[in-house]
C-alpha cells in the first residue's frame, strides 16, 4: 500500500533526491556538476553545460538527434544517466570543430548540403562520426553482405543501414549519404 502524499520512491511531492557530484569529461574539459541521479547525460550537457548543439528530440532513444561519443563510440544521450559517465571521454558536435576549424565530417556536411533545417544534423555529424570507426573497426551491420572480410565496403545501402537510428525530418538523407562517403573516402580535407 502506498501512502497518497509520497511519489514513487517515498518521498513527498516536495522532496528532491540527493544531488550526486560528478565529473564528466567533455570535450577534452573536466567539468565538476552536482546533479539529481536521474539526470540524462543530454540533460546535463544541455541544462547545466550549456551545450545546446546535442538535441533533445524524442527523448526516447528513437530520433538520434542527441547522439554523442562516449569513449570513441556513439551513444544516444537521452537514454544514459549522466551519472553512469564520470570519467568517460564525451565528445559533443561542439568538440569536433569550431567555425574555423572543422571536422571532416562538418565540412562534408556542409560541402554536399547534408543538413536542411539543423537539428538532426549534431547527432547525424557525431553519429556519423562513431559509424566510420565502427567500419574501421571491422564491426558489420545488419547489411554488411560479407562478414569474413577484414575490410567492409561502405556501400549507400551500408551507410544508410547503419545511420537508421538517426532520423532526419527534411529528408535530407542523399546528401547526407553523400556526405559520410565523402569523408570516408577521404575527401574532405
Amino acid at each position: 500500500m502506498t501512502d497518497p502524499d509520497t511519489g514513487p520512491a517515498g518521498r513527498s511531492d516536495g522532496e528532491t533526491a540527493p544531488l550526486s557530484a560528478i565529473r564528466l569529461n567533455v570535450n577534452d574539459q573536466v567539468r565538476r556538476l552536482e546533479v539529481d541521479p536521474r539526470t540524462s547525460l543530454l540533460d546535463a550537457l544541455r541544462e547545466h553545460l550549456r551545450l545546446s548543439g546535442t538535441k533533445k528530440g524524442c527523448d526516447h532513444g528513437q530520433c538520434g538527434a542527441c547522439t554523442v561519443l562516449v569513449n570513441g563510440r556513439r551513444v544516444n544521450s537521452c537514454l544514459s544517466l549522466a551519472v553512469m559517465h564520470e570519467d568517460d571521454e564525451i565528445v559533443t558536435i561542439e568538440g569536433l570543430g569550431d567555425p574555423d576549424h572543422l571536422h571532416p565530417m562538418q565540412r562534408a556536411f556542409v560541402e554536399n548540403d547534408g543538413f536542411q533545417c539543423g537539428y538532426c544534423t549534431p547527432g547525424q555529424i557525431c553519429s556519423a562520426v562513431g559509424m566510420l570507426a565502427e567500419v574501421e573497426a571491422g564491426w558489420p551491420s545488419h547489411a554488411t553482405t560479407d562478414v569474413a572480410v577484414p575490410r567492409i565496403a561502405l556501400t549507400d545501402e551500408e551507410i544508410r543501414e547503419r545511420m537508421s537510428g538517426n532520423i532526419c525530418r527534411c529528408a535530407a538523407y542523399p546528401n547526407i549519404v553523400a556526405a559520410i562517403r565523402g569523408t570516408a573516402e577521404g575527401g574532405t580535407r
